[in-house]
């Protein structure tokens, strides 16, 4: 409804209570509007010089790549200059990362010079690391200042910072501690800064990997991190609200991975159908061929069917079986892993705890199939055991690979969401026919 009432105000160029009503939606809402599919990208830049200047930055920041590049080709170089000014520093050079090096040439010289050197100071961090999400932006003390003077500071400075609310005392540009503003506000104004800072700082450094000062973060319930340098001297801050697009991105990515899809930044609508189709055909390709040695068990143990033909109706059950234990396993393995509860120390506990789990749920599983096996063929008792063995050893094998296989992963340096269903149901296929025939050739001579 908001959609068609913002679209019927451009329509009969009510521009003026269009603006009203911008004025009073949410910068996310607005990035919500304007892309929408079928929205007209003349109505786009319409409703974009609408904005105000902080509105139209904050909603520039949000947009997709493909609809900032359609917007710095239609805006004027006075327009992208508010709208670059009006940007932190950390968005800014996230934009530029997503942009063609012509696109990020008309930014740059939208930018003046001292904006332009610490972009490029940004940009030469690697992709993934601290440095290249912080903000430098920050606000520094220093210890020998006192509460009203640092008050009077942040009060000059701070609108142009992203985050006021932890400053950072330096001396000589070494970070030595921090203080709250709920501190300062409530400190006696003569007081020093050396009296109520607090030297106990967790900090980053600029090299360090983005996910691990995101989880960095979260742990310790942080609204920004310090980053430091080699020389543990203060270059900038990784807010909260970065860390959670940065963990949004790696849990995007592994479930991606755990899906045998590669990964790929883009939404599914901005991606392509030959892209789409390029990220998912290697892994339904590799577990297509992976299949064969399945087939050649079949093949090999094709006499023993024929003598008895209704081994084959169970063949779809126990790879089920096995696939979802495995599955069920690497899933909880790989989430641990993630969140920090399993370590790569505590790999005998996990299996010892695995193989557990599998006889409980091994067990109960074979009395239920032994009930039905007994009910549908005949009350065939050896048939009953021997289904019931193979349930009860396909789920211990399969719990055990499914939680030591990410592990194994993460221990080589590869991501453990690598190990995730279609390669574990994948192995496990082809252990659960060789657990099978083994046991029914035992039980039955075949």
């Amino acid at each position: 409804m908001e959609y068609e009432k913002i679209i019927g105000l451009l329509e009969e160029r009510k521009f003026k209570e269009l603006k009203e009503k911008l004025e009073n939606m949410h910068p996310v809402d607005i990035v919500d509007l304007l892309e929408e599919p079928d929205i007209d990208k003349r109505q786009i830049v319409l409703v974009f010089r609408l904005l105000s200047k902080e509105e139209a930055a904050d909603v520039f920041t949000d947009l997709n790549s493909d609809m900032r590049e359609y917007l710095i080709n239609a805006l004027t170089d006075s327009e992208l200059e508010e709208v670059m000014d009006e940007m932190y520093l950390d968005d800014a050079v996230d934009v530029l990362e997503e942009m063609p090096a012509n696109v990020v040439d008309r930014l740059l010289s939208a930018t003046d010079e001292e904006t332009r050197r610490k972009i490029n100071v940004l940009l030469q961090y690697p992709e993934d690391s601290a440095g290249s999400i912080m903000n430098v932006e920050y606000i520094s003390l220093r210890k020998e200042m006192t509460v009203e003077e640092a008050i009077l500071k942040i009060r000059q400075v701070g609108i142009n910072r992203e985050t006021i609310y932890t400053c950072y005392v330096t001396e000589k540009r070494r970070l030595i501690g921090i203080v709250d503003v709920k501190d300062l506000l409530t400190a006696g104004e003569s007081r020093l800064i050396e009296e109520i800072m607090d030297e106990n700082v967790v900090s980053a450094k600029t090299l360090d990997d983005q996910e691990t000062v995101a989880k960095m973060i979260r742990k310790y319930g942080l609204v920004a991190i310090p980053v430091i340098d080699y020389e543990n001297c203060l270059v900038g801050i990784v807010t909260v609200d970065d860390a959670m697009f940065v963990l949004q991105d790696e849990v995007t990515e592994d479930i991606q991975i755990m899906a045998g899809v590669s990964p790929n930044e883009e939404s599914y609508f901005g991606t392509s159908v030959l892209q789409h189709a390029k990220n998912r055909i290697f892994w339904l390709l590799f577990l297509m061929l992976s299949a064969t040695v399945s087939g050649l068990l079949l093949a090999h143990y094709e006499d023993a069917m024929a003598v008895m033909p209704v081994l084959t109706t169970f063949i779809p059950m126990l790879m089920g079986v096995g696939g979802n234990s495995g599955s069920q396993s690497s899933t909880l393995i790989i989430r641990g892993l993630a969140v920090g509860e399993v370590e790569m120390k505590d790999v005998l506990r996990v299996v010892f705890k695995e193989v557990r789990i599998g006889l409980v749920v091994g067990i109960l599983l074979a009395v239920v199939n032994g009930v039905r096996v007994w009910l549908m063929y005949g009350h065939n008792l050896m048939l009953c055991l021997a289904l019931g063995i193979t349930i009860i050893a396909i789920v211990c094998i399969a719990k055990s690979i499914g939680c030591t296989l990410p592990l194994i992963a993460k221990r080589l340096g590869m991501d453990p969401a690598i190990m995730a269903a279609p390669l574990i149901s994948t192995i496990l296929d082809t252990c659960s026919l060789l657990v099978y025939f083994r046991v029914v050739t035992l039980f039955f001579h075949l």
